[in-house]
């Protein structure tokens, strides 16, 4: 699977982003999928998953009720919504797919990793 994300960018505090993965080379809607982030000095963190159909989602406690992951198999794309974005979600975004129903932020079922987006948010 090869992953491609984009909608990084430079916003404000207390604006909002949208992120989006493409995915291409297997079928994608056998996958799980996940946000992490990485800050600089720090070690990637999650973000938030997705199961395969879209029917559970997990979230870390730092963007809970600001993020939101959605996937449109369709498209072979999955999306992160970021509202009420703070300066402290500045981080490179990396999109991750993972070969089974659901993976939440179990880190080590991801094998796929796209090559990420920054985003910086600005106070």
């Amino acid at each position: 699977v090869q992953l491609v994300e984009s909608g990084g960018g430079l916003v404000q505090a207390g604006g909002s982003l949208r992120l989006s993965c493409e995915a291409s080379g297997r079928t994608f809607r056998n996958y799980a999928m996940g946000w992490f982030r990485q800050a600089p000095g720090k070690e990637r963190e999650f973000v938030s998953a997705i199961s395969w159909s879209g029917g559970s989602t997990n979230y870390a406690d730092s963007v809970k009720g600001r993020f939101t992951i959605s996937r449109d198999n369709a498209k072979n794309t999955v999306y992160l919504q970021m509202n009420s974005l703070k300066p402290e979600d500045t981080a490179v975004y990396y999109c991750a797919a993972a070969p089974t129903v659901q993976a939440m932020g179990v880190i080590g079922l991801y094998a796929y990793w796209g090559q990420g987006t920054q985003v910086t948010v600005s106070s």
